[in-house]
């Protein structure tokens, strides 16, 4: 081979070597509906929810958008995984330069995220957030003051809660900057130790992330740059001022202004505890200038010293709002979150986080003087709640907001007939398509008076749709017609509340909407 020819053809291996390079880097944008995990661009990503519409494309690098709504809990974020056997000492300076088109409707935050283990620590950097802002009531550890702003840091404990190493317990970590921003350098490094510098070790890397979260809320976010750079020299621009007080969040948060007695008969606002445990719940509006608890979480429990309970009470009252697909349970425990179990009261839909109804329990006679501590399931909010010494209350019974007599419990609206007359309906069916399968979203609301114990949906495809698999349903399907029912944990349709569930489909050709659902015998147009 002449030396023309080899020129040539090492210039043709170079071209080749460089071409392959950019098409591993170079990816064309991909849209995810569903829960998943992969690489994409030369980045790690998830995509994760435990309810509602969601849409998450995956662009060139690190850059991503995503957009969601009617959702319980939604997550979508790129970054680099690491195999947990390095500090972040030992990995060099890391920091993010990222941009992003960030526009939450509700309860939503923007954040570097990542998790390290020994010790097993979940953390953040909150550089944006909606209309609550992380994390919640907890008390400032100190702060940092870096790129240009200033960030409190906090420090929470989630006990026997999901994490990368199964249910545990572990540590979170917060550096919230006080004034919002969705644009530049993030010295990831420097949050890390400002941290250690106050007692909060930082374990062995397993994650360094960008994230958009969303919590019953909607919104939309674009991510048009990306990138974590690791190496290379620290800026040294940061300085840390730790608090007098340097008071950890670790223990459950105290209310010294709350009362130590109180009449187990009269109402109990909940923002009145006197004790929590919880790194999420916020006091919250309810309405008519009132005020409530929210952003409960799974394990969260609230207690109330000194409940004076007489010569006995036998029934719970509660003033409630949830739009979760499964009921919340509340237990009533007595002097302890692992004391004697009173009763459990079931919150299911109520067809709104600000749709308030009240609902009713028996609990087991109870006298004297005690501490009750609310335990719950998950999320749901709660403005106030009673006791009664009436007794035979139907578990879960829903009771009219105006009521105010407490041991009025033969008035109870309740109706066990799932095929009531008088019932009516409204339907929306929202699909997210394609080209051969969709993401059905359908929702039943009670527009009648009374509570609807059961339902079942009746419809019939136009094509060759094919249901796949569905959720908060049991279904079957024949031909073009289907059948869905309720699930065992969302029966019940109280008077204005609602049930989502959902299901995705194969077909070929077009997919239309069906013109209408019969629900429970009532035919019922598709708004």
């Amino acid at each position: 081979m002449n030396k023309k020819m080899k020129t040539i053809c090492s210039k043709l291996l170079t071209f080749t070597a460089l071409l392959a390079f950019f098409t591993v880097n170079v990816q064309a944008a991909t849209t995810i509906t569903s829960n998943s995990t992969g690489t994409h661009g030369g980045y790690n990503y998830e995509y994760w929810k435990d309810k509602g519409n969601g849409t998450m494309t995956l662009k060139d690098g690190g850059s991503f958008s995503c957009k969601w709504s009617n959702i319980n809990n939604i997550l979508f974020r790129k970054g680099k995984k690491y195999n947990e056997t390095q500090t972040h000492q030992q990995l060099g300076n890391i920091t993010m330069d990222y941009a992003c088109n960030y526009q939450p409707s509700g309860n939503s935050y923007l954040s570097v995220y990542g998790w390290t283990s020994d010790p097993l620590v979940e953390y953040y950097i909150i550089e944006s957030w909606g209309t609550w802002k992380p994390p919640g009531n907890v008390s400032s550890k100190g702060t940092i003051s870096v790129d240009g702003g200033t960030y409190d840091i906090f420090e929470t404990t989630r006990t026997n809660q999901p994490s990368i190493k199964g249910t545990k317990t572990f540590q979170q970590y917060w550096s919230v900057r006080k004034s919002k921003r969705t644009s530049g350098t993030i010295s990831v490094s420097e949050h890390f130790k400002a941290w250690e510098k106050i007692g909060m070790k930082m374990g062995k890397m397993y994650e360094v992330s960008l994230v958009v979260e969303g919590y019953q809320s909607s919104g939309k976010a674009d991510v048009t740059k990306m990138s974590i750079n690791v190496g290379g020299s620290s800026s040294n621009q940061s300085s840390t001022t730790q608090t007098s007080n340097n008071q950890s969040s670790t223990s459950p948060a105290v209310n010294n202004n709350a009362s130590t007695s109180r009449s187990a008969f009269a109402k109990i606002e909940v923002e009145s505890y006197n004790n929590m445990s919880s790194s999420t719940i916020e006091k919250i509006g309810t309405g008519n200038n009132g005020s409530g608890l929210g952003y409960i979480e799974n394990g969260n429990t609230v207690t109330f010293k000194g409940v004076d309970f007489g010569n006995g009470a036998t029934s719970l009252n509660a003033c409630v709002a949830s739009k979760a697909d499964t009921a919340t349970k509340i237990e009533v425990r007595l002097n302890s979150a692992n004391g004697n179990l009173l009763g459990t009261l079931s919150v299911p839909s109520t067809g709104g986080w600000n749709t308030y109804k009240e609902l009713s329990t028996n609990i087991s006679k109870v006298t004297g003087k005690n501490d009750i501590v609310l335990k719950f399931s998950g999320p749901v909010n709660i403005d106030w709640f009673t006791f009664s010494s009436s007794g035979n209350v139907n578990n879960n019974t829903q009771t009219n907001n105006t009521t105010t007599n407490n041991n009025n419990t033969n008035n109870n609206s309740t109706n066990n007939n799932s095929t009531n007359n008088n019932a009516s309906y409204t339907v929306k069916y929202s699909q997210n398509s394609w080209g051969s399968g969709a993401t059905v979203s359908v929702t039943i609301q009670n527009k009648g008076d009374t509570t609807i114990n059961g339902w079942t949906a009746n419809w019939n495809f136009s094509g060759n749709e094919k249901i796949t698999n569905a959720w908060n349903c049991s279904y079957s399907q024949s031909g073009s017609s289907v059948t869905a029912k309720n699930a065992g944990y969302n029966a019940t349709i109280p008077a204005g509340g609602s049930v989502t569930f959902g299901f995705n489909i194969s077909y070929s050709g077009t997919n239309n909407t069906p013109s209408s659902v019969t629900v429970n015998g009532s035919s019922v147009q598709i708004q």
